[in-house]
């Protein structure tokens, strides 16, 4: 995963927040049975909910042929003052 953060948005628009996204650039999570991983925030969890499901059934292939990989996503969270996106792809045991 990786992250970015746009300053000057959260400057104008948003409330100052403590700990909005605790997210650090390369963490790694695994869903099990397309669960929600231990220590993934809600929010993006929410984002990526349906791609993870679906490649735990054996789907893939979003947006027709949209990645090199069939079995793979790349997915973005929706905070829009500090996105952070992930790559999904499905692993073996």
């Amino acid at each position: 995963m990786c992250r970015t953060q746009y300053p000057e948005l959260s400057r104008i628009y948003e409330n100052p927040i403590e700990h909005a996204c605790d997210m650090v650039d390369g963490m790694t999570f695994v869903s099990a049975d397309a669960q929600k991983p231990e220590g993934l925030c809600d929010s993006a969890w929410g984002s990526m909910r349906e791609f993870v499901e679906t490649l735990a059934a054996g789907g893939g292939d979003f947006f027709d042929g949209w990645m090199k990989n069939p079995h793979s996503v790349m997915i973005s969270c929706n905070d829009g003052f500090r996105p952070v996106s992930f790559f999904i792809e499905t692993i073996e045991d």
